[in-house]
């Protein structure tokens, strides 16, 4: 048996002021550092030994990640690091407050751009400042990778390249593994693992700092989920 665990970064800042995110780069808040705790107990309780790492370029996942790794004194293991796995990219959303965008476009728009699978956001600009080919960590990528705004599908697709040429290789070599991510490539992750339509996975959520346990076998389909 395999187990793939599913860790979604605790509360950020900007979840507790109920602004988009994306690939804006902040912090936990103390909430979020507390799951991250809670995260990593649980999975040492569990028995579980997660082998390799695998996180985002942001640093709220990547702090989670580190919390939870020393509460299970496993700090040691080998932790790749993928913008393949940040978050979606909400386009010219992001830093905005979700309850004042609602009020000025109406609640349905909003909640299209955020619930539908294939809508995209309003789009940034390459001159402003949110545009990820002015962050130093993307300057490797080509413009064509560079997002000015994403949709959900958007982003499982570079979940899956993910999965295929990084994650999936370590999962064959390796008993257990950590996914420490955001709620949008974990979905993708889940939708691939559980093989759930369009339709189930815009409906899908995935709390904050709750390790979510996938049990495969040896032709690595799942057998078992299980939150701890």
């Amino acid at each position: 048996m395999k187990h793939i665990i599913l860790l979604r970064h605790g509360q950020s800042e900007w979840n507790l002021e109920n602004r988009f995110t994306g690939w804006t780069d902040v912090e936990l808040s103390e909430k979020g550092r507390e799951e991250a705790k809670e995260a990593g107990r649980l999975i040492k309780a569990s028995g579980l030994e997660p082998r390799y790492y695998f996180t985002s370029y942001l640093k709220r996942a990547i702090h989670t990640l580190e919390i939870a790794a020393a509460e299970m004194d496993r700090d040691w293991v080998p932790v790749i690091k993928d913008w393949h796995l940040n978050e979606r990219h909400y386009g010219a959303l992001q830093g905005l407050n979700k309850a004042e965008t609602a009020a000025k476009y109406g609640e349905e728009q909003v909640h299209l751009w955020r619930r539908s699978f294939d809508v995209l956001p309003p789009l940034l600009t390459p001159d402003d400042e949110r545009y990820p080919g002015h962050d130093p960590r993307y300057g490797m990528l080509p413009s064509a990778d560079l997002p000015l705004s994403e949709s959900l599908k958007d982003t499982i697709k570079r979940v899956h390249a993910c999965w295929d040429e990084v994650i999936a290789p370590k999962v064959s070599m390796y008993d257990t593994v950590l996914i420490a991510a955001h709620g949008n490539s974990l979905r993708g992750l889940a939708m691939m693992l559980l093989n759930l339509t369009a339709e189930e996975v815009v409906g899908l959520e995935i709390p904050t700092g709750k390790p979510w346990v996938f049990t495969l076998d040896d032709r690595m389909r799942v057998t078992k989920t299980e939150y701890l």
